[in-house]
């Protein structure tokens, strides 16, 4: 599952979900970055960006297999930003999001201090509680590390929340649960996912996926409409010109045995079909006289 992906949506999406986490009411204003330190190549999951340098900075970083050298390089990440933007904060917190406890380092040294300060908040999805009393916003991080068994019916429950709570964003949340569920469903389409957590039929219809696949099929409609409408021009035009070549041929050939044609004998010729022309073109070997053309062109019409 590309967890860092799927965090990163829901807490665009959501940015109230890191303070969630922490228990404190949502500040206003700040906007959420994964920031890039390209000194050192060090990138940083997500940093909440206070609205003025009097507020506090937030790090935070999902950490779903066990490194341990990780606190080595969140903090060095830490304090590489706090050196390059110290103008835009005033204090700093730091968040990491663990699946459970097994995923985390075991020595903590030389960072056991920092490690074990209120600076730094480790929490562990697992321990956040029972689905139905979590706000949804950590819901949806916790159906992120149920077993496969549990996730439909999780999901559901938090489809079902979705349409009944006065939440913000509806039509986002249910499309992080769709994209939850298909990073562990992964032979399931999206629409199957859908009918999944209780989409009817005209829900499906409402949502982006629905809009999207519709969108794309008319497209892939027009697009073979235009193909085959121009390869039959291609047909026309290509048949035209053989036509009008051997029109000529033959027309040529009548004026060398008669000299100069009529012209409403040479109109008729013109608008001859390519099979009545292949025709003439044999039989004028036999005619000896423009009559006899014309008593040809009068048995073809």
């Amino acid at each position: 599952m590309r967890r860092d992906s799927l965090f990163y949506q829901l807490f665009a999406q959501l940015p109230q979900t890191l303070f969630d986490l922490l228990g404190i009411d949502t500040p206003q204003g700040y906007r959420f970055e994964s920031v890039e330190l390209k000194q050192t190549a060090f990138r940083i999951d997500g940093v909440f960006v206070p609205p003025d340098p009097s507020g506090t900075v937030y790090f935070c970083e999902v950490q779903f297999q066990r490194d341990n050298s990780f606190y080595e390089r969140f903090f060095a990440e830490i304090f590489l930003y706090l050196r390059l933007y110290r103008q835009t904060f005033s204090d700093w917190q730091a968040v990491v999001i663990y699946p459970n406890r097994q995923a985390e380092q075991e020595c903590f040294e030389p960072y056991q201090l920092l490690v074990n300060s209120d600076r730094l908040h480790r929490v562990y999805l697992n321990e956040l509680g029972s689905l139905e009393a979590l706000p949804l916003s950590l819901a949806l991080m916790q159906l992120t590390v149920l077993p496969e068994a549990e996730m439909p019916t999780a999901a559901r429950l938090l489809a079902e929340r979705t349409r009944t709570e006065a939440v913000p964003r509806p039509e986002a949340i249910m499309e992080l649960i769709t994209t939850i569920v298909l990073y562990k469903f992964t032979e399931l389409s999206r629409e199957e996912v859908l009918r999944m957590l209780g989409f009817t039929t005209e829900e499906l219809k409402r949502t982006r996926f629905y809009r999207d696949v519709y969108a794309e099929a008319r497209e892939e409609v027009y697009a073979e409409a235009r193909e085959e409408a121009y390869a039959e021009v291609r047909e026309e035009v290509l048949q035209q010109g053989l036509q009008q070549g051997e029109t000529l041929v033959v027309l040529r050939q009548l004026r060398r045995r008669f000299g100069d044609l009529p012209t409403s004998l040479e109109e008729r010729i013109r608008q001859l079909s390519s099979p009545q022309i292949e025709a003439l073109a044999e039989a004028l070997l036999d005619f000896t006289t423009l009559e006899q053309v014309s008593a040809w062109l009068e048995r073809s019409s």
